[in-house]
């Protein structure tokens, strides 16, 4: 039967029937009616009776993931079961744009005269009996290494850049009788998450964007089905399916997760890689931007990915912003797509800064397989999770579509870096009268 909420129920109810039930209640029932979350909510949205550790939403966009947290942060709050709360997102402004201040998040859905505080200097929220709750950021992972807390809610975990976030909150989830944690994602094929829907302490619901067509605009829902119906991205973020490895990908989560590391040793090289979109359209590609190092060993190490989908100008500032901050030594950027209007676009944001044009004479194939083959030999590392480029490519498949702009930018870096770039031994020549050492390295 479809999973409908007491709401809906009573809306598919006849005109008259329906005007009947409304008529029955009093202004104080209507009013705590709409504050009532178990009548809102449809099923796979209430917290499960028994007695779970760990409770996760694998859900698809526009499900109702946030409300569901919101909902079950609110209900143990109110039964005085939580008075220790982590809120822990992606980023800060995640956990204060979508947890606290967002249209589902705790501010919006208390009773007015139960409406929590929210000291965003503190990262805190003072609820109407006196418990706390504390935002964090799962970029900031040793801000989790102190606090103790019976109760956490994490929002979007799949996406979180550094998994030592989630060790971190769970060494500090054991205070109060049943310390507990509410997992709100969108799934991707991540460890972190494959481990959760494997263990018996956890309970997992899960979801379609389509659950929710009832609240969800007609406009999004046909957009959403015109573009990305049938697609492995609509798997993923409308069905909320964990995908496999595609056969023939030249990456696989495995290679990518086996050799992550969270901080990197002295660099010797760093370059900001670039590969441009064609157009600046709305549905244009992206602009693949991302900043990559090598060490004195040999290994190459991905330390961030800015890519966006913008003006000429905009990724130009982007990279140029990404390299000083990084203090690059070079830029290198692909030239096929206008090397004139490459150049002339960066230098026009900052005429100082080195800048390696490189054209693609080689098929992507040829350029990706030496780069593949490194990640496969454990010589390059990605410093965090980078999501979206993951994601890229660990679903190319060389000659079926395009490679995806991220793709390209990882590649033209490792390549500067690791294929062609590598400096050369130097060059041992022996003693001469005019060196003071027996052995001079030119």
């Amino acid at each position: 039967m479809t999973d409908l909420s007491a709401i809906e129920r009573l809306a598919a109810l006849p005109p008259e029937a329906r005007q009947s039930v409304v008529d029955g209640l009093s202004a104080p029932e209507a009013a705590a009616l709409l504050h009532d979350w178990r009548s809102w909510a449809r099923d796979a949205q209430i917290a499960p009776e028994w007695e779970w550790r760990i409770w996760l939403v694998l859900a698809g966009r526009g499900f109702g993931k946030t409300r569901c947290g919101a909902e079950y942060v609110r209900a143990e709050v109110d039964a005085g079961r939580a008075g220790h709360i982590a809120l822990v997102a992606p980023t800060a402004a995640d956990a204060r744009d979508t947890m606290v201040e967002g249209e589902s998040g705790l501010l919006r859905i208390f009773p007015p005269d139960r409406r929590p505080q929210y000291e965003p200097s503190k990262r805190r929220i003072t609820f109407h009996n006196g418990a706390q709750a504390t935002t964090f950021s799962a970029d900031e992972p040793d801000r989790l290494r102190g606090p103790n807390h019976d109760l956490a809610w994490c929002d979007e975990l799949a996406a979180w850049r550094y998994p030592e976030a989630w060790d971190m909150l769970i060494f500090g989830l054991r205070i109060g009788q049943r310390p507990r944690a509410v997992v709100t994602t969108t799934p991707r094929p991540v460890a972190l998450v494959k481990n959760l829907v494997h263990r018996t302490d956890v309970h997992v619901t899960r979801g379609s964007t389509f659950d929710n067509r009832a609240n969800l605009a007609p406009s999004f829902l046909e957009e959403v089905v015109a573009r990305y119906e049938g697609t492995r991205l609509g798997r993923q973020e409308l069905h909320a399916e964990i995908l496999d490895d595609v056969e023939d990908a030249l990456w696989n989560r495995d290679m990518l997760d086996d050799h992550r590391v969270r901080d990197h040793p002295p660099l010797e090289r760093l370059v900001v890689a670039i590969d441009p979109a064609a157009s600046s359209h709305e549905d244009s590609a992206e602009t693949g931007i991302v900043a990559a190092g090598i060490d004195r060993d040999g290994h190459g190490y991905l330390l961030d990915d800015r890519s966006l989908r913008g003006s000429p100008h905009e990724w130009a500032t982007e990279a140029v912003t990404l390299y000083h901050r990084t203090s690059a030594d070079r830029i290198v950027a692909e030239a096929n797509q206008g090397g004139d209007m490459v150049s002339h676009t960066l230098r026009t944001v900052d005429s100082t800064v080195p800048l390696r044009l490189v054209h693609a004479s080689r098929g992507k194939r040829t350029r990706a397989e030496p780069v593949a083959a490194l990640y496969e030999q454990g010589r390059i590392h990605h410093v965090g999770a980078f999501n979206v480029l993951e994601d890229q490519l660990c679903s190319w498949v060389p000659g079926v579509g395009p490679s995806p702009d991220r793709l390209d930018a990882l590649v033209w870096a490792f390549t500067e870096l690791l294929v062609d770039g590598q400096r050369k031994a130097p060059v041992v020549v022996p003693f001469s009268a005019e060196q003071s050492s027996p052995w001079s390295i030119r």
